[in-house]
């Protein structure tokens, strides 16, 4: 994925419609949590297991949702001028240094709630 060309197209789409003046981080931000329910929505009542057994018709309704999550994602980010790679990366290496392998293989807790 080429997120910086992905933005530029997304960029033009919503100035070929005038749509940069709703474009604000907070309505960007609100869009993106209303995608990200849609989402959830496909989930909502189905076990673990039916969650990873999709069938054809829900996983392309879960591939469109996941688009205009990312869709939004990208937006706001471009809005805000953050790059998402070094975004990413730094985020995994708080991430690297909280859970440690080591100590947190297998469970599920919190940093907060394992024991050093």
């Amino acid at each position: 994925m080429n997120i910086t060309r992905l933005q530029a197209k997304l960029e033009s789409f919503a100035a070929e419609r005038d749509w940069n003046q709703f474009h604000s981080p907070k309505n960007l931000a609100m869009a993106l949590n209303v995608e990200a329910s849609e989402l959830m929505e496909h989930f909502q009542w189905l076990t673990q297991e039916q969650s990873t057994e999709l069938g054809e018709d829900t996983r392309k309704a879960v591939a469109t949702e996941i688009a205009d999550v990312q869709i939004y994602l990208l937006r706001l980010a471009d809005m805000l001028g953050i790059d998402i790679e070094q975004a990413v990366t730094e985020k995994m290496e708080e991430n690297r240094a909280k859970y440690p392998a080591e100590k947190v293989r297998g469970s599920a807790a919190k940093y907060t709630e394992y024991q050093d």
